[in-house]
């Protein structure tokens, strides 16, 4: 799961309070569970561990965008996900780390992150869906996520899904060690202006590795001025890109977890974990084929 942020061009105080005070409760959210520190590859041992699960998330992502069929049930196609999980001896980081109700995130059309399989949600021809997967193994873990068009692309949301894995590719290639972190940030906005798009700005990447979500918490898809971090060697985190066709911003559904626009706006959303280096990073999760 993605983390939420309060845009840094939003200067309403209250709304700043208000999106902070969202993270920090966001369901399930609990300071041990997510840790303060970033992970390192260290050793070959956390290259090996981290290769094997994000080779696993990938594989699963990948899998699950295959077997997904019109009239299926999202909780269907989550349980899919969650037995190819078991098979490869991975645990489902949302469920393990926050209670989620499900092993995977499927969002649906103009949900756009954190939503809730259910046996009441059938995908039709041509939905925008998006499947997020993450999962721990042998103690890593790895993130990973992508939207795409259901059958055939009968409401036109191509042109959006693949803007983002363009933007997503392109961005990944430019990260380098000492890099601000705000430079991809404005990399993947600028781009998704280019392409008649805007970005979506309380919802950023994230490190991962020896939990789901680390420092650092915010690795925005837009230009945010005040973040001033930077990149650091072997780190390794999850880039995503948010990709909209309005809205800049999302709320939560009702249900505890999902989250949508309020105007109704489409979202892609395609996520790679990577190990930064002083040359191009080391994508982990390419078995995803995004």
């Amino acid at each position: 799961m993605t983390t939420v942020s309060a845009p840094a061009d939003i200067q309403n105080p209250a709304y700043r309070l208000a999106a902070l005070f969202f993270y920090l409760s966001e369901p399930g959210f609990t300071r041990s569970g997510h840790h303060f520190f970033s992970m390192s590859i260290e050793t070959s041992n956390d290259l090996t561990g981290m290769q094997a699960i994000s080779d696993v998330v990938g594989i699963v992502l990948k899998q699950m965008q295959e077997y997904a069929k019109p009239g299926m049930s999202t909780r269907a196609l989550d349980n899919y996900g969650g037995e190819l999980l078991r098979q490869y001896g991975a645990r489902p980081a949302p469920k393990l780390m926050y209670g989620f109700p499900g092993h995977t995130c499927i969002s649906v059309n103009q949900e756009v992150a954190h939503g809730i399989p259910s046996a009441n949600v059938i995908l039709q021809e041509g939905d925008l869906v998006n499947v997020d997967v993450s999962a721990e193994r042998n103690g890593y873990f790895s993130d990973n996520g992508g939207s795409f068009v259901l059958g055939n692309d009968i409401h036109q949301h191509n042109k959006l899904v693949n803007a983002s894995k363009r933007i997503l590719r392109a961005a990944i290639a430019r990260i380098r060690a000492g890099m601000r972190i705000a430079e991809i940030g404005r990399y993947i906005e600028t781009e998704a202006r280019k392409a008649g798009f805007t970005v979506i700005k309380n919802l950023v990447g994230h490190g991962v590795g020896r939990s789901l979500h680390e420092a650092p918490f915010e690795i925005p898809c837009w230009y945010d001025r005040t973040n001033t971090a930077r990149f650091k060697k072997n780190a390794v985190v999850a880039i995503e890109t948010f990709i909209s066709t309005r809205a800049t911003a999302v709320v939560e559904k009702g249900d505890g977890w999902t989250y949508i626009t309020r105007d109704g706006s489409f979202v892609a959303q395609h996520e790679h974990t990577i190990v930064v280096t002083d040359e191009q990073p080391v994508i982990l999760t390419t078995a995803n084929g995004i």
